[in-house]
């Protein structure tokens, strides 16, 4: 986009105008065709003179982009496109309001009709506003094969009415996934995915979607300290804790705390409670793990989830002992992809080093990234050259 439009400001538009063209009766696949179209008509016009009224202007833009659509199609009555013309202008009493129709779209694009990977790329397009071509490029894939994506997953839904009420929880795992995939290149999906959910937070004022965002930011936080010279991955024992966001951090734990006194605690409350109480320590040794013993605890009691009970393993061996943690190994999924990482750093921390690079060297061939196979390897590495420090893999976050 130029420089001279406010990219973020556009965007935030993009979902009130979808809902006020479906509102006016267009199919929610042609509203979103002709909102792009008018976002790329947009480029051009505001960088020269920006409107008075900006959606306004994109509500009018894409109404006649639609009528046109209709038009060419040659399936609409003459009746018809008289009754849509007359509609035509900035104006429109009839319609819900943008915070309504902003809230309809995260509900629609998270459909349970939909895959995961379709419902991430349709909330991105249609709630987001970003391009096809954005999109592609951040999941790394041809912009032919995203397009089908997209496209699917507006025919799944097709027919489908704008309107409430729906899961609120499928949007905040659909909006979860979009910030996992973190940054690969244009689009900075996490960031993307933390001003979506804060957007939803001040459309629901939810005590969920506060914890979401509050994980979110938290997390966000480290961002700078992950990664070391050449793309090293710098596991959470040995980041340079002066490189985290703390405004990040402070807002964070200020969400969650407000969000823990409403007495309605969730899933991501819980994984923000203890992402904040890794971000309480100003070191590593300073970790308060019985804390998040407990509050994995609360995270298992709501849901089972084999992740979390594998990451619990960990703390339990920080917390009372790597044999206590061992002993809460047995109780997991062999299967995990971090399983061998997590049996090796509490292998290490019993004093069993030789079981400990075997394990290093095991998880390092099961590694989902580069990164972490590096990771792994040089710790299997450093135990094999006898320069044992103790710090292994570090604690699997929540």
């Amino acid at each position: 986009m130029t420089a001279d439009v406010d990219e973020e400001a556009l965007r935030d538009l993009v979902p009130a105008v979808i809902g006020v063209l479906c509102a006016r009766g267009a199919e929610f696949s042609d509203a979103e065709d002709a909102v792009q179209e008018a976002l790329i008509a947009a480029l051009s016009a505001w960088s020269a003179s920006p409107p008075d009224d900006p959606r306004a202007w994109l509500i009018t833009v894409a109404w006649r982009r639609h009528l046109d659509l209709v038009r060419s199609r040659s399936a609409r009555t003459d009746r018809e496109f008289r009754a849509a013309r007359e509609e035509l202008g900035p104006a429109d009493g009839a319609v819900a309001s943008a915070r309504e129709d902003t809230l309809d779209l995260f509900i629609l694009c998270a459909h349970p009709d939909l895959s995961p990977a379709s419902a991430v790329a349709l909330t991105l397009r249609a709630v987001g506003g970003l391009t096809t071509t954005q999109i592609a490029a951040a999941f790394l894939v041809p912009e032919a094969t995203m397009a089908q994506r997209i496209s699917r997953a507006k025919r799944a839904i097709a027919g489908t009415r704008l309107n409430r009420p729906g899961d609120l929880g499928a949007v905040l795992t659909v909006l979860y996934l979009v910030f996992n995939e973190g940054y690969t290149g244009e689009i900075d999906l996490a960031v993307e995915a933390i001003r979506l959910t804060r957007r939803l937070t001040d459309l629901t004022d939810d005590a969920k979607a506060a914890g979401l965002l509050a994980l979110m930011l938290i997390h966000h936080a480290r961002r700078p300290a992950r990664f070391g010279p050449g793309g090293r991955l710098v596991p959470l024992a040995e980041q340079d804790r002066r490189l985290w966001d703390t405004d990040s951090i402070a807002e964070g734990i200020g969400l969650l705390q407000a969000a823990l006194a409403r007495d309605r605690l969730g899933e991501f409350q819980a994984q923000a409670a203890i992402a904040a109480v890794h971000a309480d320590a100003l070191r590593f040794e300073d970790t308060d793990w019985p804390q998040i013993v407990s509050w994995y605890d609360e995270l298992l009691a709501l849901r089972e989830n084999p992740v979390a009970r594998l990451a619990r393993a960990v703390a339990v061996g920080e917390a009372d002992g790597a044999q206590a943690g061992l002993a809460d190994l047995a109780d997991c999924d062999e299967t995990l992809p971090r399983f061998d990482a997590a049996h090796a750093h509490l292998r290490e921390l019993a004093g069993d080093d030789a079981a400990a690079v075997e394990l290093y060297a095991q998880a390092a061939e099961k590694a989902t990234t580069v990164g972490e196979r590096d990771h792994l390897l040089r710790q299997a590495a450093r135990l094999n050259a006898g320069a044992r420090s103790g710090e292994g893999l570090g604690p699997v976050e929540g």
